[in-house]
């Protein structure tokens, strides 16, 4: 299949490449109401970054992605340095015949003392590429030398507002504003919390048909308000907070965390689950509490339990201490089936 778009403009359709650098929007985290149109900035807005560049013993260096000493390309080893400065060598080589008319061999060894444009410290040349991105995607054709350029560039870090792929930009403790889609990967990464949350529907469903008293253990372990389920709390309560649960409407807001969570919930062998239960519902009727030396302790016995929810677990799990599991279940149950 070609690589490219159809593109209708005032002159007709023109052949457009299929890699555009793209806004970024996740459409599971608010950003004023744009994600719902699949913006990231308001109409007529533009981001125009010039290429950025380090600066170390008063050197300059332009994070260009063709630079086979750039710091990253130095902490190659053997066959992967040799591949990677090749590569670069063969980009730079085809670069300088096109825009400088320059035949340069890969493997001569003056090859950067007869670079004449995409030296890494050539200002003039490398202070005359930037990039500017709005709402509507641009395209990049790499045909075209410049948009080959800017292509390295931004998979090398050097355009701060561009993240390199869809998967980078959601990857990011602070979203960008853009990121580089390649179609085929961005696809991918973009269906990843579609594919999860439609298997855990498909779980929920068969759970609903198959397996109620999971379903239940699997509730009160994933809602905040775990309590509100009892052994007689209709089936089809729960298949609805759950639905609405894994959609994020439930205490976990973000979908792809939510789905992420019902997921692993259902991994969990029924011990495990029946146990978490019994510890969120003892927790809120304090069964078990907090105290001031930051470990959890049993009410009744007052036998410390551990310093976190997990250590809790393993220490009922722990035949040695049947007897505060016991009493715990005993407790919650009451509450149950009540």
């Amino acid at each position: 299949m070609e690589n490219f778009t159809m593109v209708e403009t005032g002159r007709g359709t023109v052949k457009q490449t299929a890699i555009a650098v793209r806004p970024f929007f996740d459409s599971t985290a608010s950003n004023m109401g744009l994600e719902d149109y699949g913006m990231s900035l308001f109409d007529g807005v533009v981001h125009h970054e010039q290429l950025a560049c380090l600066e170390n013993n008063g050197v300059i260096r332009y994070l260009t992605g063709l630079n086979e000493f750039a710091p990253d390309v130095r902490l190659l080893n053997g066959d992967d340095k040799e591949a990677r400065v090749k590569e670069i060598r063969l980009a730079v080589s085809e670069l300088e015949k096109e825009l400088a008319a320059n035949v340069i061999e890969i493997d001569d060894p003056q090859f950067w003392n007869k670079v004449k444009l995409l030296k890494p410290d050539n200002a003039t040349f490398w202070n005359r590429i930037s990039i500017s991105c709005g709402n509507e995607p641009v395209f990049l054709d790499p045909k075209d030398p410049y948009d080959r350029i800017k292509l390295h560039a931004i998979e090398a870090g050097g355009f701060a507002i561009v993240a390199k792929s869809f998967d980078d930009a959601r990857s990011r403790a602070v979203a960008p504003k853009f990121y580089l889609d390649k179609t085929e990967e961005t696809v991918m990464a973009r269906t990843e919390y579609k594919k999860m949350r439609n298997k855990a529907l498909a779980e929920l469903q068969k759970l609903f048909d198959k397996n109620s008293t999971k379903l239940f253990y699997i509730a009160k372990v994933v809602d905040i308000n775990s309590t509100q389920y009892k052994k007689s709390t209709p089936n089809d309560v729960i298949y609805e907070n759950m639905d609405n649960y894994i959609n994020g409407f439930g205490g976990e807001t973000n979908k792809e965390r939510a789905a992420k969570s019902f997921i692993e919930a259902v991994n969990l062998d029924m011990e495990t689950l029946k146990i978490k239960s019994i510890v969120r519902d003892s927790v809120f009727f304090k069964y078990i509490v907090n105290k001031a030396d930051g470990y959890i302790y049993h009410t009744k016995t007052s036998s410390m339990l551990g310093r976190n929810v997990s250590d809790v677990l393993e220490h009922l799990k722990n035949p040695l201490n049947e007897d505060i599991l016991k009493d715990l279940n005993q407790a919650c149950e009451k509450y149950w089936n009540s």
